[in-house]
């Protein structure tokens, strides 16, 4: 969000700080999972992500890189889940296989958008992306109480 910020480009900015506040809610639904399966959830330390990139192309590349690695980790524990015969998490675990499915469409739209702005070269393009992703809003998930 900060390098958007940076950049000018404000609406990428608000489209991925709302991304990291759902990205925020996704740990904690799953921090609230193995707790209320009689768990520790423990935080420990990540690496720090990328910060500089050439362009929004570029910074989108990264990203759709990270949503299929996500991807390849959730269906990870499905498949450990089913091994083990943990229907919960299996049923749990779904919820956030739909979710990618969502995430890795947005990523690809905004770079198949964007990579028809750079075939077109088109900077008019471009600042009306930014106006479009300035507009998305946050909404938090909706949690069942079951």
């Amino acid at each position: 969000s900060s390098w958007f910020d940076s950049i000018g480009l404000r609406g990428f900015a608000n489209w991925e700080r709302v991304q990291a506040m759902e990205e925020r809610d996704h740990g904690l639904k799953i921090f609230d999972y193995v707790l209320a399966r009689g768990g520790r959830a423990v935080m420990q330390q990540i690496e720090a992500p990328e910060t500089e990139w050439k362009d929004a192309k570029d910074a989108f590349e990264t990203q759709m890189a990270h949503e299929l690695k996500v991807t390849s980790l959730i269906n990870n524990l499905v498949n450990l889940s089913m091994t083990e015969k943990d229907h919960a998490t299996v049923n749990f675990l779904q919820w956030f296989v739909n979710e990618q499915v969502e995430e890795e469409e947005n990523a690809r739209t905004i770079l198949d958008q964007l990579n028809m702005i750079s075939q077109e070269k088109g900077v008019g393009l471009l600042y009306m992306l930014d106006k479009e992703l300035g507009t998305r809003v946050y909404t938090p998930p909706v949690t069942s109480s079951s």
